[in-house]
């Protein structure tokens, strides 16, 4: 199967806010033949969302993080310059920088992107149908 990259909202969804998450993505996130992904992009915004005070976890970042991608099978991918060149390239359709290399990574390494982000879907990037 093709691996799935989670947006960051949707790993924080899955994790401290399930009733948040639209219904039909859950058997995607269970089922352990769709490869789940988080980026370090996701954990990086985390990190800032707890330094401004908007999100608090229940535990320090890494911790959350790791304690996270092991409960939802996921594994954590990095950025490397692939990644960077495929956001070079991209059109300015989305203002939020960690959204734009969440699609870029999603198509440098063509992974489906998990995303319920109206403005994400916008770019030329394989998203999870979700209806």
């Amino acid at each position: 199967m093709t691996p799935i990259l989670l947006d960051t909202h949707v790993f924080l969804w899955a994790l401290a806010a399930p009733d948040r998450m639209p219904a039909p993505a859950w058997p995607l996130l269970r089922d352990t033949a769709n490869p789940l992904r988080v980026s370090v992009a996701s954990a990086w915004e985390i990190a800032i969302k707890v330094q401004l005070g908007k999100l608090q976890l229940p535990t320090g970042v890494r911790s959350f993080i790791g304690d996270g991608c092991r409960r939802l099978g996921a594994d954590l991918l990095g950025i490397d310059l692939t990644h960077l060149d495929a956001l070079a390239s991209l059109p300015p359709l989305h203002r939020d920088p960690f959204d734009r290399l969440l699609v870029a990574q999603a198509q440098a390494d063509r992974m489906r992107l998990m995303s319920f982000d109206a403005a994400v879907a916008r770019y030329d990037v394989a998203l999870v149908p979700m209806r």
